[in-house]
C-alpha cells in the first residue's frame, strides 16, 4: 500500500501551516501538497496562493475526500506565475507528470483521427493523427477512425477528391480504378485543370464546415453557368453532384441547427464509478462520442470532474470553437484555451435549446458506459472466480501473462506477452518479442528466448510477477517454461500451458501442468474456461500482428534486391524516383520504364518480381 493510500488512521507528520501561510504572497501560481513520504498527494492552482492554501488549514468543514487529503499532508511546496492562465498550464504539467491521489487523473493515450486536406496544388485527402502541421488543413478531431472514414467515403462519393500518395499521384501516365467508379476525377493524368479541382476542395470544406446548403447552392449555379454556356457534359457531372449531396442530406448522420464543431461534456457518476462522456459535432453534424473513466474522482463533484477533464484533454489538442459543459463557468480555462487554439473558444455552462438536448445524450451515453463497464466486471469476476476453482488456485491469483510465438519456418519470428490484471487485458503493458530461432523454426527456442528476457525483467524488479504464467502450448513448451523459471528464481509461480485437444476445436483445450501426468479438460460452457480462451485467443492475435509486420518490413526490405538486373544504383534511383519502397510496389510497368537506367524488359520484370 503506498503512502497516498494509507489508512488514515496511520498519523502523517505533524504539519504546522501557520509559518508556510505566513510566507505565501498573494500572487497566482501553483501549489504541491505532500505526504511524509515526498509524494505529491494534490496539485492545485489559485489565483491567491495565500488565500487558497490558507483555506485549507484555516477553515472546518471540509468535504470527506478534502479533510482525509489534508490529513496526510507534511509538506507543501509553491511556485509563483505571472498569471492565472499560466498556473493553470503548470498545474496540468504537474498532474500529468505525478498523477496524485487526490487529483482526478484522465488517462487517454489515444491520439484523435484527423481527417486532413494537404496543402498541394490537388489536395490530397487523408486520415491523419499526431501533430497538425501546416500548411495542411484538418477537420476534427473525430471520435473514432470509423468517423474519418466515413467522411472520407463521403468526400469520395460526392466531390471525388484523390486519396492516393504523393509518389503515386506524381507518377501515374493513366487513372486508376476510383477514376473508372467515379470516386476521383483524375487529377494525376490532368483528367481536371487545378481551378476546377480547387472548386471541388472549397465544397468540400464548406462542407465540412456544416455549410451544406451554401454549397449546394454553389454547385447549383456553376450547374446553371455550364449550361448556359451549352457545356452539357460538365452540367451533368455538376447535377450528379447536386444529386449525391441531396441524397447524403437526407439520410446521413444526425443534423444539428447550428453549424460548427462543438463538444459536449457530461458526467456521470453510478455504483462507485465516473465517466465522462464527450458528444462531438462536427460540421454541425453528430459524428460520434467518446467515454473516459478517470482515476481518482471518488467524492469528486460533477463540477470539478468536468474543470480536471475539460483542463487535461484540451490543453493538449486544439479546443473547437464551443465546448458545452454543464455547471463549468472558468473565464481564465476559456482564455487559455483560446490561447492555446489560436481563435475564441466559449465555455457554455448553461445550456438550452438544442444544447440541451446535446447534454442529455452525453449523459445518458455516459450512464450506460458505466452500465457496460460494471457488467463486464461482474462478468470477469465470475470468470477468474470460476477459474480459480477450476484449477485449484487461491483466490490471490489475480494478474495473469500469457505467451504466445508465430513465425513462417522460423522467417520474421516474434513472441507476445499479453497481461491480464485488475478484471481487465492490460493492453498498454502488452510486450512483443522478436526473437531469432534456428532455421526451419523452433518454437521452443523462440520461446525460450523471450521467457527469458521477460523474467529476467521481473526478476530485476521492472515489472511486477505474474501469478499465473500461461503458454499457449503443450508439455514440450511447458517444460521450457519450467525451466527458464527455475533458471532465474522464481519457483513460486504457478504455471500452466494451454493446448488445443486433439480434434483442435474451441472447448476441447486440454490444460498441462508441469507437475501432473494428465492434462485437464474443463467443460465448454465453463466460464474459467472461458477467461482462458479469451487471454489465449489476444496473446496469438498480439503475436501473429507482430510476426505480420516484421516479415512484410523483412521481405519489402529485400524485394529489391533479389531482382536480377538491379545494383545498387538503380536502386537508388527507383527508390528516389518513386519516394520509396511503396511508390515503387504501387507503380505500373510504364512508370517504372520511365525511370532512368531501367528499360521496358527491366520494369516489366521489377513489376513482376513485387506483384
Amino acid at each position: 500500500m503506498t503512502a497516498t493510500d494509507a489508512d488514515p488512521a496511520v498519523p502523517a507528520q505533524a504539519f504546522d501551516a501557520s509559518e508556510l501561510i505566513a510566507s505565501l504572497p498573494r500572487r497566482p501560481g501553483v501549489y504541491r501538497m505532500l505526504n511524509a513520504t515526498g509524494e505529491t498527494v494534490y496539485v492545485g492552482k489559485a489565483r491567491d496562493l495565500k488565500k487558497r492554501v490558507a483555506s485549507y488549514f484555516q477553515k472546518t468543514g471540509h468535504a470527506p475526500r478534502t479533510a482525509l487529503m489534508i490529513g496526510q499532508v507534511a509538506r507543501v511546496e509553491t511556485t509563483v506565475t505571472r498569471s492565472e492562465g499560466e498556473a493553470l498550464l503548470l498545474e496540468n504539467n504537474l498532474i500529468k507528470a505525478h498523477q496524485p491521489r487526490y487529483n482526478v487523473v484522465f488517462r487517454d493515450d489515444k491520439s484523435y483521427p484527423y481527417l486532413c486536406l494537404t496543402g498541394e496544388a490537388f489536395p490530397q485527402l487523408r486520415f491523419h493523427r499526431g501533430k497538425l502541421e501546416k500548411p495542411h488543413t484538418y477537420f476534427g478531431p473525430f471520435p473514432g477512425a470509423g468517423a474519418v472514414r466515413e467522411g472520407i467515403g463521403v468526400l469520395q462519393k460526392v466531390f471525388q477528391l484523390r486519396t492516393c500518395e504523393a509518389s503515386v499521384f506524381a507518377n501515374r501516365s493513366r487513372p486508376c480504378m476510383l477514376y473508372q467508379i467515379q470516386r476521383c476525377t483524375g487529377p494525376c493524368v490532368g483528367l481536371i485543370s487545378e481551378q476546377d479541382y480547387q472548386e471541388d476542395v472549397k465544397n468540400a470544406t464548406l462542407f465540412l464546415q456544416g455549410k451544406t446548403t451554401e454549397v449546394l447552392d454553389h454547385l447549383q449555379r456553376q450547374m446553371d453557368e455550364a449550361a448556359g454556356a451549352l457545356a452539357f457534359e460538365r452540367a451533368a457531372k455538376v447535377r450528379d453532384k447536386i444529386t449525391r449531396l441531396q441524397q447524403l442530406q437526407s439520410r446521413q448522420f444526425v443534423e444539428s441547427a447550428t453549424a460548427g464543431d462543438i463538444d459536449v461534456i457530461a458526467v456521470a457518476a453510478e455504483q462507485g464509478l465516473t465517466a465522462v462522456n464527450v458528444v462531438m459535432i462536427r460540421g454541425g453534424r453528430h459524428v460520434g462520442d467518446r467515454t473516459l473513466f478517470p482515476d481518482h474522482a471518488e467524492g469528486a463533484s460533477p463540477i470539478e470532474i468536468s474543470t480536471a477533464f475539460l483542463m487535461q484533454h484540451y490543453l493538449e489538442r486544439p479546443a473547437p470553437p464551443t465546448i458545452v459543459a454543464e455547471g463549468v463557468d472558468d473565464d481564465v480555462l476559456a482564455e487559455v484555451l483560446s490561447a492555446q487554439a489560436g481563435r475564441k473558444v466559449s465555455l457554455v455552462a448553461n445550456p438550452g435549446g438544442e444544447r440541451r438536448v446535446w447534454m442529455s445524450m452525453a449523459s445518458e451515453n455516459a450512464r450506460l458506459a458505466i452500465r457496460q463497464k460494471l457488467a463486464q466486471k461482474a462478468t470477469q469476476d465470475e470468470r477468474l472466480i470460476a477459474l480459480q476453482e477450476a484449477l485449484g488456485l487461491p483466490s490471490s491469483v489475480q494478474r495473469i501473462e500469457c505467451f504466445d510465438v508465430s513465425h513462417t519456418m522460423g522467417e520474421a519470428a516474434v513472441a507476445s506477452c499479453v497481461i491480464f490484471d485488475r478484471r481487465a487485458l492490460q493492453t498498454s503493458e502488452y510486450r512483443r518479442f522478436n526473437v531469432t530461432p534456428p532455421t526451419g523454426g523452433d518454437d521452443y527456442a523462440a520461446l525460450r528466448e523471450a521467457l527469458t528476457r521477460r523474467v529476467g525483467r521481473i526478476v530485476a524488479g521492472e515489472y511486477p510477477a505474474p501469478d499465473l504464467l500461461v503458454i499457449d502450448g503443450g508439455k514440450g513448451q511447458v517444460a521450457v517454461a519450467v525451466e527458464v523459471l527455475a533458471e532465474q528464481g522464481l519457483h513460486a509461480t504457478q504455471l500452466i500451458g494451454i493446448a488445443k485437444g486433439p480434434e483442435r476445436k474451441p472447448g476441447l483445450e486440454e490444460i498441462i501442468f508441469p507437475d501432473r501426468a494428465r492434462a485437464l479438460t474443463l467443460p465448454a460452457d465453463n466460464s474459467g474456461l472461458h477467461l482462458l480462451q479469451q487471454i489465449r485467443d489476444e496473446a496469438h492475435r498480439f503475436a501473429i500482428q507482430g510476426h505480420r509486420a516484421r516479415r512484410g518490413k523483412a521481405r519489402m526490405a529485400s524485394s529489391l534486391q533479389e531482382i536480377g538486373g538491379i545494383g545498387s544504383k538503380r536502386r537508388h534511383a527507383l527508390l528516389t524516383h518513386f519516394g520509396g519502397l511503396k511508390g515503387v510496389q504501387a507503380a505500373s510497368v510504364d512508370d517504372l520504364a520511365r525511370v532512368p537506367g531501367i528499360s521496358r524488359a527491366l520494369a516489366e520484370r521489377i513489376f513482376a518480381s513485387l506483384h
